[in-house]
């Protein structure tokens, strides 16, 4: 199949076969779900035995399009067909014979007629990339000729989008024909030192000379991201090459100026927060002025008429004679510190621009009257180009003062600190170097996730009445301010205020409305405000009442804020009992194997924890760590259940909590994201993790109206039959320490967007009136007591 007009050393024919040796392979399986899909598949080669024989013209191929798509749809989970970038393709080629939904997604955004096409793969490359399939294929050759390859696609706004291709040549056969040369060990040495000479590879592989039998499934990553980055990290490697030896490349133009071989140049910056001058922080620059200090006020550190010269008249200042000027003003720090350097002769000159000092040129001369007034005037060809260098320097000086700050004042857990100092230590030799990298991402890999939470229920219709509660009270407050008014003036005016206020009233009693909070905010805020201040200077007796409804009032808010504040103040104090007696449980956890752990307060305490070989950094992960983990987080689960009980009736507004797990069964990669400053999942599987986190805890029973977490009961997450096994197995451990009751429920949860098959295990956590009592009680039982 000729696919494209160009020479290529494989011919390629399209076939499926590696895939029906596969599906002929599972008829002897015990699955008889997998039996039977396979024998499905296994009748459609019957049918059409091309699909296994292959197929050379493209017309063919769109014709059985149909029947290939049924070969390749376990290829394409349908439950990722959102979420991956996958299509069936023939190598380094533009045709899909299968694609995922956001694949085609991606294509359609891209407009009418686009066609992606390879971004850094030429003709000759794509020929060499052919002849390496054969030669790790057919030869087996373990040699790398491999090279990320990338489509450039705009998305709908026109931005265009970079996206990574990964091939799986796990459904390919290579077939040497009788036109194929024999390759030996030779051929394979004379083509390593020939990389780029695609003759010399033609003749080793004439163009057809062998068979490519298969298809190759490629997946796409966007890394915009990545390349982004990677294309301003360059320029700025870029830009410290050419600034590397900053102090040098000026001498060497200065000299060429002035045409004195001895003149060195030194700069000193000038920091207008304190008038000062100080050290520019980068190796090898010299201040001649600071001499050995690192800062200096400008009125210490110049002379009278240096400091007139530079700072006030904006031009340079000539010293043709170092020494001369010392003797007349033996008192002067300036010139003690240009002759204790040997200086002889000197011009200082201002850099300023749009007015402002930015710092000062120092050229200096071992040498008398080498530097001086006319010479100088030689400085106006270079300024500009001299201003416009400085004015970078700083703003990359400042752009690492602010990364220096993001660094050290961002908290790093300490089990993953060491990771981030040995990448910082890299980043800091090669400054030191001249050698200058980009500061990598953080990456853990293969670690095993630990999530769980103890959420605040009905939170937020909690949270809804207690500002229904609150607008009654206020505008209860306000209808008697009225009512008294009318007593004495009874404008119309004032009976219609009163009446939208009793309206509002009645509003919100049963229920608050989405919009109605705001309307009534505005209706205080611009109808009754003015008013009332207005009213107050009528009577002693109105205003009284109003001085009585300012008081009701929160200073800051100009509104009533008490039920509200009783609800916020009961989640300050959830979240900070309960996030507290985590800390401490988790300080001890540290010391049976260190891990990640991170926390975040919402409407009750989250918590992340990832454990694994590339957290602990020592070669002595071992899987019981992780079960220790699970176990350990179970039992604290419980204990911040009973410490939230217990001081329950302690709270402002008594609320109730829930608690939840989720077991994620197999490893993934962790990032730091430097943007954010935290902790992310990496790549597109891995998100499912994510996904399953922020939706399943609202999720219901399959079946029914019933939330999956419910006050009273521990629940357990999962997908995998091996996790309901290990996790039933602490829960039974857990249940002969009394934490928790004897009855184990396990439910199917309802489908989530993307995501299915999940379980949940439920018992019930026994609870102790207080720290001292060694009863056990249900949820239920524990509430009687407690009332």
């Amino acid at each position: 199949m000729r696919v494209l007009e160009q020479d290529f050393p494989l011919d390629i024919w399209i076939s499926f076969s590696k895939f029906f040796e596969q599906y002929r392979s599972y008829l002897d399986s015990d699955n008889e779900l997998l039996k039977d899909r396979a024998r499905r598949i296994l009748k459609i080669v019957e049918e059409y035995p091309e699909l296994e024989e292959g197929i050379k013209t493209e017309e063919r191929v769109q014709e059985l399009l149909p029947q290939i798509h049924l070969v390749l749809e376990d290829s394409f989970a349908q439950i990722l067909q959102s979420n991956e970038i996958k299509i069936a393709t023939i190598p380094f080629n533009n045709t899909v014979l299968k694609s995922s939904k956001r694949y085609q997604n991606i294509i359609e955004a891209a407009g009418q007629n686009f066609e992606p096409q390879i971004k850094n793969l030429d003709e000759d490359h794509y020929f060499i990339m052919g002849c390496s399939i054969i030669l790790n294929t057919y030869y087996g050759y373990s040699i790398d000729f491999r090279r990320p390859f990338f489509y450039d696609i705009p998305d709908a706004n026109g931005i265009m989008r970079h996206y990574r291709i990964m091939y799986n040549g796990d459904f390919i056969e290579i077939i040497k024909t009788d036109k194929a040369k024999d390759i030996t060990d030779a051929d394979v040495a004379e083509l390593l030192d020939n990389f780029d000479n695609v003759e010399i590879w033609k003749k080793k592989f004439p163009p057809y000379s062998w068979v490519f039998k298969g298809i190759v499934l490629a997946n796409m990553f966007d890394v915009t991201t990545d390349v982004s980055l990677s294309d301003f990290k360059t320029s700025l490697i870029k830009y410290d090459k050419t600034e590397g030896d900053f102090v040098g490349s000026f001498e060497r133009i200065f000299r060429a100026i002035f045409n004195l071989h001895e003149i060195k140049v030194g700069f000193s910056n000038y920091n207008p927060e304190n008038q000062s001058l100080e050290r520019v922080p980068f190796k090898n620059i010299d201040s001649y002025i600071l001499y050995n200090k690192y800062s200096d006020c400008c009125e210490t550190a110049l002379c009278s008429g240096t400091y007139d010269a530079l700072l006030e008249q904006s031009t340079y200042f000539a010293i043709s004679d170092v020494r001369k000027y010392q003797k007349q003003a033996p008192n002067e720090i300036m010139y003690k510190n240009l002759v204790a350097q040997n200086i002889k002769s000197a011009i200082l000159a201002p850099i300023k621009s749009e007015g402002g000092m930015l710092g000062i040129l120092e050229i200096v001369s071992p040498n008398k009257h080498e530097l001086n007034s006319i010479n100088a005037n030689k400085l106006q060809d270079v300024m500009p180009y001299l201003v416009d260098s400085v004015l970078r320097s700083k703003a990359k000086m400042e752009n690492e003062l602010e990364l220096i700050i993001q660094q050290e004042c961002t908290s790093i857990h300490p089990s993953v600190h060491w990771k981030f100092r040995e990448e910082a230590k890299r980043f800091m030799r090669s400054l030191v170097e001249e050698t200058p990298i980009s500061f990598q991402e953080v990456v853990f890999d293969d670690v095993f996730p630990l999530y769980g939470q103890i959420d605040i229920r009905g939170s937020s219709d909690a949270r809804n009445h207690a500002i229904q509660k609150d607008l009654v009270l206020q505008l209860n407050a306000i209808s008697k301010v009225f009512q008294k008014v009318l007593e004495t003036e009874a404008l119309p005016i004032y009976e219609q205020l009163e009446y939208r206020t009793n309206s509002y009233i009645a509003s919100i009693t049963e229920q608050l409305e989405v919009d109605t909070e705001q309307k009534i905010v505005n209706f205080i805020k611009k109808d009754i405000t003015p008013l009332f201040k207005h009213l107050k200077k009528r009577s002693r007796d109105l205003d009284a009442l109003i001085d009585g409804y300012n008081e009701i009032l929160d200073k800051n808010l100009k509104a009533v804020y008490k039920h509200r504040k009783a609800y916020d103040d009961s989640v300050m104090i959830i979240n900070k009992k309960l996030a507290s007696l985590l800390d401490q449980k988790q300080d001890e956890a540290q010391g049976m194997y260190p891990h990640y752990f991170e926390r975040f307060k919402t409407d009750g305490v989250e918590h992340n924890m990832y454990i694994g070989e590339s957290i602990s950094k020592h070669n002595s992960f071992n899987r019981i760590y992780l079960y220790n983990l699970r176990l350990w987080q179970l039992q604290v689960m419980c204990e911040m259940e009973n410490a939230y009980y217990q001081m329950k009736n302690d709270l402002p507004v008594p609320l109730d909590v829930s608690s939840m797990v989720l077991v994620f069964n197999t490893s993934l990669s962790v990032r730091f994201r430097m943007d954010e400053k935290r902790f992310d999942v990496d790549g597109t599987y891995n998100a499912r993790y994510e996904v399953v986190k922020k939706r399943v805890d609202k999720s219901r029973i399959k079946g029914t109206n019933e939330r999956i977490t419910e006050k009273g009961k521990l629940v357990v997450i999962y997908s995998q039959k091996s996790d309901e096994r290990e996790y039933i197995k602490y829960i039974n451990f857990l249940q002969s320490k009394n934490y928790l009751e004897d009855e184990i429920e396990i439910v199917d949860i309802e489908d989530l967007q993307g995501v299915t098959g999940l379980k949940a295990i439920r018992v019930n956590i026994l609870y102790h009136k207080d720290k001292e009592d060694k009863e056990f009680y249900t949820y239920e039982d524990l509430m009687k007591e407690l009332n």
